[in-house]
């Protein structure tokens, strides 16, 4: 079993997500039950309509609920430190092109690249890791190599984005 890194924030975010999918079965069983009242169920489109979103919900559901498991909830104010870690806000600066850029270090399933928040897993997250400000590192993109000086290292969490 893996261990997924999560803030408390981004664990109760999926909760309530799983919450909100819970809610929705009444619906599409009531939607499957009044498609099927309808008669011939071979070209009931209302009915295989239901029933594909059905499946997607249930597959969604089985998603979230085998993964809380694996997740490590992780209280971002007990996070500092020099090094580059999970809960990390990273200032880095394109070697090459001067360019700046900022990403906060989160898991897989807080991760949203428009807002700057990249995942653990990455390979820029994966490059991250460990080093301090002042640091070079290589990342191997899908663009082809960059590789960026480390500006700065705070911790502050997702909730100063």
């Amino acid at each position: 079993m893996s261990n997924i890194p999560i803030s408390q924030e981004g664990f109760a975010k999926i909760k309530k997500e799983l919450a909100a999918l819970k809610k929705e079965r009444p619906e599409i069983i009531k939607a499957i039950a009044e498609a099927r009242e309808e008669g011939d169920l071979k070209e009931n489109g209302g009915y295989h309509a239901a029933r594909e979103r059905q499946g997607m919900l249930e597959a969604k559901i089985n998603y979230i609920e085998s993964r809380i498991p694996q997740f490590n909830v992780v209280d971002m104010k007990t996070l500092g430190g020099p090094k580059v870690t999970f809960g990390a806000t990273v200032e880095l600066e394109d070697i090459d092109t001067g360019e700046e850029k900022t990403y906060t270090i989160m898991g897989p399933d807080e991760s949203d690249f428009k807002k700057g928040i990249i995942s653990v897993e990455s390979p820029v997250g994966k490059a991250l890791l460990g080093k301090e400000e002042g640091d070079e590192v290589i990342v191997n993109a899908p663009r082809g190599r960059i590789e960026y000086g480390i500006v700065s290292v705070v911790f502050n969490g997702p909730a100063s984005q």
